[in-house]
């Protein structure tokens, strides 16, 4: 079984800090972690391009051999930290596991099918709505991933966590599974009515502006020294310089 696992070769690091990351991402390393229970983590080093390939494999478990001469342990991913812009990892957590221990972990959800749903040629609106489940197995039947059929699907169906079937050996880990959304399709109608809304909230604020600007054309100031003229000829008290 350890022979079909890929291998991700690692350094050991020992200089930390902010600076000290900047200039190992600089150099194309990338800072980590390994955690194992009962030792104590292990900080290492690796390979950006090293590290990529491992990701892009899509196995959940690999196995992590430190500054060559130590024993590669089988891990899976804990955690990581990606730029915000670039997308690249800046670091990486990992768990070192037991083969025979059943562990949790994140499974992407992908869809199978979306071009061909019925619902989908009429227009409807597909949309992917959980994009990853928590799986629990043992590590060496964690899968890559959660593949789902929506091609059977009609306007207005909606796929619930609790009509998949886990993979052989896994299970799902909700506490809900029937209020868990996977994929919806919606009828196109609904997608132009939003539109309509956002177009009727437009014209009420123009129309909202306009009146603003109305109103402000004849401020009522500028009609008040008029009533006051009349008030003073029907009987107010005469202007400066008027005959009585």
């Amino acid at each position: 079984m350890a022979a079909s696992r890929n291998k991700l070769k690692a350094a050991p690091r020992t200089e930390f800090g902010s600076r000290t990351s900047r200039r190992l991402r600089r150099s194309g390393q990338v800072p980590g972690v390994v955690y194992s229970g009962g030792e104590e983590a292990r900080p290492f080093q690796v390979g950006e391009r090293d590290l990529r390939t491992i990701l892009l494999s899509g196995h959940a478990l690999f196995d992590l051999e430190i500054d060559g001469g130590g024993k590669a342990v089988p891990v899976v991913i804990k955690e990581q930290q990606l730029h915000p812009v670039r997308g690249n990892v800046e670091h990486i957590d990992l768990q070192q596991v037991r083969l025979d221990e059943k562990i949790q972990a994140e499974v992407p959800i992908e869809l199978s099918g979306a071009e061909e749903a019925p619902g989908s040629k009429e227009g409807g609106v597909l949309e992917h709505i959980t994009r990853e489940i928590t799986v629990e197995a043992l590590p060496t039947d964690i899968p890559e991933q959660i593949v789902v059929d929506v091609s059977f699907m009609e306007v207005n169906d909606t796929i619930q966590l609790s009509a998949l079937t886990a993979p052989e050996g896994a299970e799902f880990v909700a506490d809900d599974p029937e209020e868990v959304t996977v994929a919806t399709l919606t009828p196109p109608r609904l997608e132009k009515e939003l539109e309509e809304i956002e177009e009727e909230a437009a014209l009420v604020g123009e129309e909202g502006e306009e009146e603003a600007v109305e109103g402000e054309e004849v401020p009522e100031g500028e009609e008040a020294p008029e009533g006051e003229g009349e008030e003073a000829a029907e009987g107010g008290e005469p202007a400066e310089g008027s005959e009585e």
